[in-house]
């Protein structure tokens, strides 16, 4: 009889594993997909609406108004200890026209979303409630990247389901420059986003003024 007690607990204990579980590529309840479209290839990622909503719903923002359109992979972060592993980093950097208010942090604590490989996180200044419109992918877990003790870490906010073939692509690039933490990171010839839009539900974007577009618009001939 000691049996059930046994695999009741397991069972309880993969609970929260399965919440969390990958979604595949296709539409899945509580997640949006979009594609990433970049000069090297698509990305396409599940934002996590669920277990990460403010953080989902700030970069689905930036999709639905085209911020992402136009601007690039700019860092690429490779281990010193396995060059085939880090992360990439892309979105408006530093571009002020592009973005939105910076968001209120969710760590990983809260979300239960992980630095696993393939992750979708923000990027942000070294302080709390600062993220915009910048954002990174990894390649193989990162655990230095999630909250603990006093140190908030990173909103990991979804995964990539198709594309990582490119993400490893952007990460093997040649790099060099940057100051700090980023040094020697910055990649040489940025890869362009060409576009990105969401492939589920229904675009949102945001009113006002869109800054960046003045001056792109073409002439009609």
């Amino acid at each position: 009889m000691r049996f059930f007690p046994r695999l009741l607990l397991l069972l309880l204990g993969l609970a929260p594993v399965a919440a969390l579980a990958l979604p595949a590529n296709r539409p899945t309840p509580g997640y949006t997909r979009v594609a990433i479209e970049t000069s090297v290839g698509t990305i396409i990622v599940a934002v996590d609406q669920k277990h990460a909503p403010r953080t989902s719903a700030n970069f689905l923002t930036y999709v639905d108004d085209g911020r992402f359109d136009g601007v690039t992979f700019y860092r690429a972060a490779r281990r010193k200890s396995d060059p085939k592993l880090g992360l990439i980093q892309g979105g408006i950097d530093t571009d002020a026209r592009r973005s939105l208010p910076p968001i209120p942090h969710e760590p990983t604590t809260q979300t239960g979303i992980r630095h696993l490989d393939a992750t979708l996180s923000m990027a942000r200044p070294n302080r709390p409630d600062s993220a915009m419109g910048n954002f990174f992918i990894t390649i193989g877990p990162t655990p230095n990247m999630d909250a603990r003790g006093d140190y908030i870490g990173y909103a990991a906010f979804g995964h990539v389901v198709a594309g990582m073939d490119v993400v490893k692509k952007i990460l093997a690039v040649p790099t060099c420059c940057g100051s700090g933490p980023m040094r020697g990171q910055m990649i040489v010839k940025p890869i362009a986003i060409l576009h990105a839009r969401r492939l589920d539900g229904t675009p949102k974007a945001s009113r006002g003024v869109k800054p960046w577009l003045i001056g792109l618009r073409k002439t009609a001939k």
